[in-house]
């Protein structure tokens, strides 16, 4: 221990959320998160969505993990899929929109369930299965994914501790100098991730975690999303109210609309939105909900930082823009 000289960020520890004594272990990614769950199944193959980020796969690859990619259907639910050898199976949470009972229909068909939780961080683990959940796209860290399992806790001592606050200035600085001007560094602590094996979470990282107020986050990302909803209902090609339940803490809005350009637009606005996962266009069918959404879903906000009158901005630019 370490006594006087200057003082550190003053955070307050009312604890982490998932604040479990076992039965957790802390990585430093999601996607190592999967690989930790294929080695507590004992499985080299796993089957996973095409619909999903590359950085996954690549991942896995990587760790000499077998991929079998299979195609979902517009309920997002596995398209005719027949698991056939001894492997893992990667049911991702869609947005956060997909409800636990709509999770467990889907898992009762298949073995060595993985549940990819990174958009919906407040659902609550389902213990017969291995669930991931991804912090950051929840808060404000610079790493971060927990695996809740019956004993998830396994190979934690093969695992190096990772070190994050070398790359995590991006948090601080874009307080002062906006988004567009630090994003270069924040995409330097990107590529510290991408480019970094297994590890357990960042000590910053956890600390930043047991200081988060959790409560009113959940509370604000649920009213945000069902104003949303109201919004855009009539002119969304999908409906992401359709599987929803009272759990439901959604990670954004996605919306479907058949502009190609329309984030271009927003980005002009001021708004940055981005597209998930282009590449996976070309590996599924023109006709297909995967292609569908890889083109035109636009991940629409609603974190704990905007309240009612920002998102009513929002709609309004875009239904200008829809004229």
């Amino acid at each position: 221990m370490e006594i006087g000289s200057f003082l550190e960020l003053d955070i307050r520890n009312t604890g982490e959320y998932y604040d479990f004594k076992t039965n957790i272990l802390r990585l430093n990614s999601a996607r190592a998160g999967i690989y930790h769950a294929c080695m507590l199944y004992n499985c080299t193959t796993i089957y996973m969505p095409f619909y999903l980020c590359p950085t996954v796969s690549d991942f896995l690859n990587k760790k000499g993990i077998k991929i079998i990619h299979y195609r979902i259907n517009d309920n997002f639910e596995p398209d005719n899929v027949i698991q056939t050898e001894q492997s893992a199976f990667l049911i991702v949470n869609y947005f956060g929109i997909l409800s636990q009972k709509k999770i467990k229909k889907i898992a009762l068909k298949y073995k060595n369930v993985i549940v990819d939780n990174s958009a919906a961080f407040f659902s609550p683990p389902l213990m017969e299965y291995i669930n991931i959940y991804s912090v950051r796209k929840f808060f404000g860290v610079p790493d971060g994914c927990y695996v809740i399992a019956k004993n998830a806790e396994k190979y934690k001592d093969v695992y190096q501790q990772d070190y994050s606050s070398d790359t995590a200035c991006f948090l601080l600085k874009r307080i002062e100098y906006g988004c567009s001007a630090v994003y270069a560094d924040r995409m330097k602590n990107e590529k510290r991730i991408d480019e970094s094996d297994i590890m357990l979470m960042s000590y910053l990282t956890k600390t930043l975690l047991e200081g988060i107020d959790y409560k009113s986050i959940k509370k604000k990302r649920k009213a945000n999303f069902e104003q949303t909803h109201l919004l855009y209902k009539k002119v969304n090609l999908i409906d992401p109210h359709k599987f929803l339940d009272n759990l439901s803490v959604p990670m954004v809005y996605p919306l479907v609309y058949l502009d190609p350009d329309l984030v271009d637009k927003l980005n002009k606005n001021g708004i940055y939105t981005g597209r998930w996962w282009k590449s996976v266009v070309p590996k599924v069918p023109q006709n297909s909900f995967e292609n569908l959404l890889s083109q035109y879903m636009i991940p629409l906000p609603i974190d704990q930082r905007y309240d009612f009158e920002i998102i009513k901005k929002i709609k309004n630019i875009i239904f200008q823009i829809m004229k």
